[in-house]
């Protein structure tokens, strides 16, 4: 029997209606209670590890968050400690001197920032790699990839490392604070902005210079302690010292009882004597302890004022050795004979002495 007439024999195959469609089945309640069941017994069977470990987080958290709070309180208290410290050494002059209570509390607060950051960091990652421990994730790869990665950083990004541990020790040891005029090799003006990486200057002439931490190798500071103001005089070796120093006296005296220079004069102007003495002048040296950073404007006013009680007392000042008396140049003519009417061959003069010329020969004819 061929396949065409089993196909007729069939008929023809009913096409599917809605109707004939196979209606989804309905849980029942033994299905129901048979989930819910099994579902109890699995959750009675890892509900004593879901506590433990949920008992391990929650105290290593509170641990980590407890350690926080004690640490960060004590280092606020060892700053405190700190100033109190220094406090104590105020009333003396030389605690006056070096540094303000303003210019100490912003170091204090920088340090304390640092510090407290430090150990909120140190704190939170051990908290976190213990808590991805008790989860039972394998913290071998991810410490060794830490690893790997530091190593790198360290050596691609060790200029930024080096300026890093260099500003915090810059901040610990109180080198230098903003307000502050420093020299620090590379660029020298007025500290504007402190950073653990980068130190903002002001120049003199208004620039800004940005001075990596790590590149300072030395820093001298102008604005802590004293400064010193010296000016050298120079007067001719033929002056009476005793008229040269009660006239200098005069004038320290007198500047130091006026407004404001009573103020920017932290000792008397003291005249030091002779600093030099030479062929035909001699150097007097005047010095003077100044409020730091206005030393140049006390040796600029000293100046005036001992410029002017000189004039006054007829003390004659020179500038250090004699200039020598410049020669005039020579005259490049007078090696040179004056011009003589001999000179021209068609003058009258030369003709007349020129030598005669001899008769020219006459011929004769026999």
């Amino acid at each position: 029997m061929s396949l065409s007439a089993v196909l007729l024999a069939a008929g023809p195959s009913p096409s599917p209606t809605p109707s004939d469609t196979e209606t989804p089945r309905v849980p029942s309640l033994q299905d129901a209670q048979e989930k819910a069941t099994n579902a109890a017994g699995w959750v009675e069977q890892n509900w004593s590890t879901w506590l433990a470990i949920g008992l391990r987080v929650l105290l290593i958290v509170v641990i980590a968050a407890v350690l926080r709070v004690v640490v960060r309180r004590a280092i606020t208290k060892l700053i405190d400690r700190m100033n109190r410290t220094v406090q104590s050494v105020d009333g003396s002059a030389l605690g006056g001197l070096l540094v303000n209570v303003e210019r100490r509390r912003q170091r204090s607060q920088a340090i304390g920032s640092v510090l407290r950051s430090v150990a909120s960091f140190l704190i939170i990652g051990t908290a976190a790699l213990m808590v991805l421990g008790t989860f039972q994730i394998n913290l071998a790869p991810l410490l060794a990839s830490a690893g790997v990665a530091g190593v790198a950083i360290g050596f691609g990004a060790r200029n930024l490392v080096t300026d890093f541990l260099s500003g915090v020790f810059m901040i610990l040891e109180d080198q230098y604070g903003v307000g502050d005029t420093i020299d620090a090799g590379v660029a020298s003006g007025e500290v504007i902005e402190v950073g653990l990486r980068v130190t903002k200057l002001r120049g003199d002439n208004g620039e800004i210079w940005y001075v990596r931490n790590g590149e300072v190798k030395r820093i001298g500071n102008l604005s802590q302690g004293w400064a010193t103001a010296n000016v050298d005089v120079t007067v001719h070796s033929g002056e009476d010292l005793d008229k040269v120093k009660a006239t200098l006296d005069e004038v320290a005296e007198k500047m130091g009882a006026e407004e404001p220079w009573n103020e920017l004069l932290w000792g008397p102007i003291e005249v030091l004597g002779l600093d030099s003495v030479l062929l035909d002048s001699m150097v007097v040296r005047v010095s003077a302890k100044t409020m730091p950073g206005k030393s140049l404007t006390v040796e600029r006013e000293l100046r005036w004022r001992i410029k002017r009680a000189f004039d006054a007392a007829d003390i004659r000042i020179v500038g250090g050795a004699t200039a020598p008396v410049e020669e005039q140049p020579a005259d490049p003519t007078a090696g040179m004979a004056a011009p003589s009417v001999y000179a021209n061959a068609t003058s009258p003069q030369s003709a007349a002495a020129s030598p005669l010329a001899p008769p020219a020969p006459t011929s004769t004819t026999k």
